[in-house]
């Protein structure tokens, strides 16, 4: 008999959502949806707002990721004044930015997507939690991961005097500079980044990549998609979080398109669905051609796995070394494997901490010339930078007076949403036989999803603040009769 299999709300992410396994009559899964039952409403209240308030105004969106809003709404605004901030400026954000990534990166690590690959898909449910890895990994390696997010979130208040809602970036600069009696602190703090870099690292080969179950769980068909790949790089074409130019490659690794963040609509559409609140973004040149991967469709993926794709190597030496490790092990560029997000996060975190350790080491970072003061009248402006789920765009248009009349967020989430509704689906499809799915095998179609670590409240937003629960009655046949809200 056909039915239907809800996993309601999921779990281990920041936002709401729920999964919704449709099973035919010969108990196979005819389809699963990943959907966001939440309606995003900043778009629509930032207008009228100065646009001098949307830093702090955009942070408020998430409580996970406030930084990367905070950080692209500054640079829309350097676009907007058309000002270009001051050297000093540049690296003082790239520094906060680097320290930032690696505290969020290590939060899902251990604590949101651990417990899937550390404590493994096989433990009980009470055991798949940050309490799960720590047992794992130690009581020394918990206090040394909580110690360590603490030290570099006390650095990131010193500059930005709060983490969850900075109050820092301004049109040309920034509000706070680092002063010389308290570089050596940042450098030390900087250090211990790349020594716990290295550590995880070590940790997730010893764990993850020892234990063959879950390599073959890696490299298995239902986590795989071949898709393109967009990331953020600098000149050379490696990895970078704060600037550079948009590149993207197709299913086999080649350079389809590379473009400056001012042209994003040129390049990427929006598609619609009625069962989510998530847009789904595409390519344009190839167009929206449905869930479906390779060369002819227009879906791509953005996040760790997307931004290593991209790229043709990474900017500090022991990060390159282990992104070339990454790609020997797992047969070469690209990577198409969904769970190998995690490998390439931790690389990640490795790069992050090595680019701190620079910035905090560079002279220029404790200099005083902290902005360039804006002349120009606002009009538009695009930012982006890569927050830790993938390339985030803000886009703002102004009158005269600098208050917004239009506001255009294109967050990680959306552009990862079409591959991670695909994988959603074909892991369900992959996992679940002949209609049986206990919580083990529920739990491992959630992994699907929660390698990209999404973030739903950055992709949509509950105008009234909280989350209203839907309930739907359905008929035998799975037929939806009334809905209770």
């Amino acid at each position: 008999m056909a039915r239907i299999i809800e996993i309601d709300p999921v779990t281990r992410l920041e936002g709401h959502g729920k999964i919704e396994i449709f099973i035919d009559d010969r108990g196979e899964v005819e389809k699963a949806y990943f959907s966001i039952p939440e309606l995003r409403g900043f778009e629509t209240f930032c207008r009228g707002k100065a646009a001098e308030m949307m830093p702090q105004l955009t942070a408020r969106i998430c409580g996970v990721c406030p930084s990367a809003h905070h950080m692209a709404s500054t640079k829309t605004l350097d676009a907007l004044y058309r000002v270009e901030p001051t050297s000093a400026a540049k690296k003082l954000r790239e520094m906060f930015y680097s320290m930032f990534m690696v505290e969020d990166h290590s939060l899902h690590f251990y604590i949101l997507g651990g417990p899937d690959f550390i404590v493994g898909p096989d433990a009980p449910k009470a055991e798949r939690n940050v309490l799960g890895v720590i047992s794992k990994v130690g009581l020394e390696t918990g206090k040394k991961v909580i110690a360590l997010r603490k030290e570099v979130r006390e650095k990131m208040t010193y500059l930005a005097g709060k983490v969850i809602h900075p109050v820092w970036g301004l049109p040309g600069g920034v509000v706070k500079g680092l002063r010389k009696e308290d570089q050596q602190s940042f450098i030390e703090t900087a250090r211990n980044c790349v020594e716990f870099a290295e550590f995880t690292l070590q940790a997730f080969k010893d764990l993850v990549l020892a234990n063959p179950a879950y390599v073959d769980l890696i490299l298995s068909d239902a986590y795989t998609h071949k898709t393109y790949y967009m990331g953020l790089v600098d000149q050379q074409n490696r990895v970078n979080f704060y600037d550079g130019m948009i590149r993207v490659v197709d299913p086999d690794g080649r350079e389809f398109l590379k473009f400056e963040a001012r042209d994003y609509l040129t390049h990427l559409g929006e598609h619609v669905e009625p069962w989510t609140y998530i847009k789904f973004l595409f390519l344009r040149q190839v167009c929206w051609q449905g869930f479906v991967d390779g060369p002819q469709s227009g879906i791509y993926a953005v996040a760790p796995l997307a931004r290593l794709n991209a790229a043709d190597g990474m900017a500090t030496p022991k990060a390159q070394e282990a992104y070339q490790e990454y790609f020997q092990t797992l047969g070469g560029k690209p990577v198409h494997h969904t769970l190998a997000m995690h490998w390439a996060r931790v690389i990640e975190i490795l790069y992050a901490a090595e680019r701190f350790l620079e910035l905090a080491q560079d002279e220029e970072i404790t200099s005083d010339k902290l902005r360039n003061i804006p002349t120009e009248i606002p009009a538009e402006g695009v930012g982006v930078v890569e927050a830790p789920r993938g390339a985030l765009f803000h886009h703002y248009k102004t009158d005269q007076d600098g208050l917004i009349t239009e506001a255009n967020l294109v967050v990680a989430t959306q552009n990862n949403a079409a591959r991670l509704a695909m994988s959603v689906d074909k892991a369900a499809k992959g996992l679940i036989k002949n209609g049986e799915a206990d919580e083990r095998v529920l739990n491992m179609v959630e992994m699907a999803f929660r390698a990209y670590d999404p973030c739903n409240a950055c992709g949509t937003h509950v105008l009234p603040g909280r989350f209203q629960p839907t309930i739907n009655i359905r008929n035998r046949r799975g037929e939806i009769i009334k809905t209770i809200h």
